[in-house]
């Protein structure tokens, strides 16, 4: 958006913007929501079980075809791959561990060799969770949640379930058998997929019109003076620095709300992402909790409350498992997993890594506050029954607030990176490590040297 000045600026929004935007947002995926709506009208017709496989995979392969035309062919490659190893690995019980193995070379093989990085992380998103789908199954197979090595026409079903091919999130296989049966058609339902498109619209209006001009325009402490183009205005100060970085974090996170309460459409759509309590049909999906971010107790519930599909895909079947290494060492290997399924970039590695320092840092050091103090100042809120003296202090909430603090004060560091420049020059990843460098070397590194402060005081109490 050109230079204006503010009255201008107000004036031009919703033209220039606003309405574009939303526009742009409908046109993309307005096939994939009758797609959805469709095979879930035809489910309700009563078909077969076989039919009502073939339907979902028959329209999840258009919409992959919408999304990614030919290039669509390597989500197929890798689930068929997926497919082969659980037939081939059906009497053993480690079909979780060969199946993450080879997904894991197939990925790398994927991006360092077979196609150019641009055109794969086009794709990332579905094959994410792809690879989340089929892991989940080999080890539910494993533990016997599910019984049986599902049927090809069974698994490409819920590999393909057109909810969630696209945007997400990752569901399990008994979800999608649920999904498949068709609950009727009510008013929760379409109240939860109205309500879900609305906000994944807001979220994209905020993330592309309000928050790259939060500070110039919206709150407006630059002054007048520094009303000009956006892409000129240079950080001045130390300060400008960080409400810059605090900008392009905003932005991010919105955006990510936009995908997860798109993915909340698509999936409730389509009929999934509903609790049966005693015949009680509750369309409570879930994928995101903008408000735990943005005002965070601890990064604790940053991490979780980003994708909460994913997050409990993490610890059901990364952490969990690497747990019987110990505590940081299984924290190192899920942030390392999210980092490998996200793809090999940079500045993704580099956040989800330093995530995972920052969180176990302020996991230990908050628990070990609270034994010391005997108070509620855990990461996680504690349950009104907990055994800490101290509840409601004045003090108590004053700790708290000083962590959340500091919770929105390693988002913004974190999200310094992820602006309009590493999003328009992606596949070079040279570009993207001295782009990573650069933005934490003009903010001093503010993040990692408060955790290891954070963590040299733990020692000390310990």
């Amino acid at each position: 958006m050109p230079a204006f000045s503010r009255q201008e600026f107000f004036q031009e929004l919703a033209e220039g913007c606003l309405l574009p935007t939303a526009q742009q947002g409908l046109e993309q995926v307005w096939q994939l929501l009758v797609i959805c709506l469709v095979c879930r009208l035809f489910w309700r017709l009563g078909p077969p079980s076989y039919l009502k496989h073939l339907s979902t995979v028959a329209g999840g392969f258009y919409s992959l075809y919408l999304f990614f035309e030919l290039h669509m062919v390597w989500v197929v490659l890798l689930s068929l791959l997926c497919y082969l190893i659980l037939f081939l690995c059906r009497h053993s019980g480690n079909r979780g561990s060969f199946l993450s193995v080879t997904i894991l070379i197939y990925l790398l093989m994927g991006e360092l060799h077979m196609m150019d990085t641009a055109t794969w992380h086009k794709m990332r998103g579905s094959q994410m969770v792809v690879a989340m789908k089929a892991i989940s199954l080999a080890f539910d197979l494993d533990h016997g949640t599910v019984p049986a090595v599902p049927s090809p026409v069974e698994f490409m079903g819920y590999i393909y379930f057109v909810g969630t091919v696209i945007f997400g999130p990752w569901i399990s296989f008994n979800s999608y058998k649920e999904a498949i049966e068709s609950q009727r058609l009510s008013l929760a339902w379409f109240t939860k997929v109205c309500l879900s498109w609305i906000k994944c619209q807001v979220c994209l209006i905020i993330s592309n019109c309000i928050a790259p001009y939060l500070f110039p325009y919206f709150i407006p402490i630059y002054g007048d003076r520094m009303l000009r183009n956006r892409k000129k205005r240079k950080a001045r100060g130390a300060l400008a620095r960080w409400l810059r970085a605090y900008e392009n974090a905003l932005s991010f996170h919105f955006s990510n709300y936009f995908v997860g309460y798109l993915s909340e459409t698509t999936t409730s759509l389509a009929g999934a992402g509903f609790t049966d309590n005693k015949d009680n049909i509750q369309w409570d999906l879930t994928v995101t909790r903008p408000l735990n971010v943005e005002l965070p107790r601890s990064m604790v519930e940053v991490v979780t409350s980003w994708n909460l599909p994913m997050s409990r895909w993490l610890n059901t079947y990364v952490f969990k498992s690497a747990l019987r290494l110990g505590t940081f060492p299984a924290i190192l290997v899920t942030y390392t997993a999210s980092a490998l399924l996200h793809g090999l970039s940079f500045h993704l590695g580099a956040v989800l890594l330093s995530l995972g320092f920052i969180t176990y840092v302020e996991h230990v050091l908050r628990k070990r506050l609270a034994a010391i103090f005997h108070a509620c100042i855990l990461s996680r809120r504690c349950p009104p029954d907990c055994g800490h003296q101290h509840k409601q202090s004045l003090w108590v909430y004053a700790i708290n607030m000083g962590f959340s603090a500091m919770s929105i004060f390693h988002l913004a560091y974190l999200g310094s990176l992820f602006d309009s420049d590493v999003d328009n020059i992606d596949s070079e990843e040279g570009y993207v490590a001295n782009h990573t460098i650069q933005k934490w070397s003009e903010l001093s590194w503010a993040s990692h040297w408060v955790t290891f402060g954070c963590w040299v005081f733990y020692r000390l109490i310990r």
